[in-house]
């Protein structure tokens, strides 16, 4: 900001940067912000990327040194649905029994009410901190602390470190810090999308010798409950008004904040016990019954090694 006209005139290269950044911003909708707590690999422009990381243990005052979050995200005649699935918080959710709705409303396989609810299906996400060990694109992350999010494919990583298939191999706990180990990231662009196939789990080894700098990395956690608090999610009458506008649909009685849900769990499921196709476990809530037990029983592999 120029004081003086002195002051303004010499400015005036910095003053259009600055005006063309705002245009800029103005034109695409706003400044987009960057959750600077989160690292992403970086990837070329063949879709390609390499990274080592560090998964941690859980943070202070917390159990699991991870959480799982559920959400939806596709578009309709009245725009973007994306929210957060109450299935995360094992509660029932607008799009998981619409979706049921529209798969037992039909027996065609590739019919549009199947394929609609393919579109809208469920997608599993997972949080965790992680300590980065080798970014070679941006350096200054490396020994730092961030939180990460990944898909199933990573988290199956996890699952197979703490079950091998192979009775030769040793059961590691990843999230371990004197017993873990490092887990090479490696991103291939197959059909448009990215994939982890190829990423693997180095020896096990201390992420350092010294307690002072263990300590440090577990000072700097940060909590993952926040992603599975009740108070950030919507409530069911709020996200099925969402859903309705997003499917250009006019509410009805049942549609309306009004709406008496007491019956509304015992009729998904019992359309679920209907379907003949196994895909719909996949679209509905029986998905988050059996990933639950396939989340705990993991959980309890992980406190059994924590507790040796």
């Amino acid at each position: 900001m120029a004081t003086t006209f002195a002051e303004l005139k010499n400015s005036r290269k910095e003053h259009l940067s600055k005006l063309s950044e705002k245009l800029n911003e103005a034109n695409s909708g706003g400044a987009k912000t960057v959750d600077e707590r989160f690292w992403t690999p970086t990837v070329d422009k063949a879709g390609n990327g390499y990274a080592v990381i560090r998964f941690l243990p859980e943070p202070k005052g917390e159990d699991v040194p991870f959480v799982r979050v559920w959400d939806h995200g596709f578009q309709g005649p009245g725009g973007w649905y994306i929210e957060n699935s109450l299935t995360t918080l094992g509660q029932t959710d607008p799009v998981s029994e619409y979706n049921s709705e529209l798969w037992n409303s039909s027996t065609d396989d590739k019919g549009p009410e199947r394929s609609q609810a393919r579109k809208q299906k469920r997608r599993l996400k997972f949080f965790s901190n992680i300590l980065v060990v080798d970014d070679p694109d941006h350096p200054e992350n490396n020994g730092k602390v961030f939180l990460y999010q990944y898909g199933k494919k990573i988290f199956d990583k996890l699952n197979d470190a703490m079950n091998p298939t192979n009775s030769r191999e040793t059961p590691v706990n990843p999230f371990d810090m004197w017993t873990g180990a490092n887990f090479v990231i490696k991103i291939k662009n197959v059909e448009g999308y990215r994939n982890y196939d190829t990423s693997y789990f180095q020896k096990s080894e201390a992420i350092s010798e010294s307690d002072e700098e263990l300590n440090a990395v577990f000072d700097a956690e940060l909590p993952l409950k926040q992603f599975i608090d009740p108070a950030n999610f919507k409530t069911y009458a709020e996200l099925q008004a969402k859903l309705t506008k997003v499917l250009g649909k006019r509410p009805t009685q049942a549609e309306t904040p009004e709406l008496d849900r007491s019956e509304a769990a015992p009729r998904a499921i019992k359309a679920l016990k209907t379907a003949a196709d196994e895909e719909i476990v996949e679209q509905t809530l029986v998905e988050s019954n059996d990933d639950d037990g396939e989340s705990d029983a993991f959980f309890q592999k992980l406190k059994a090694l924590r507790d040796k």
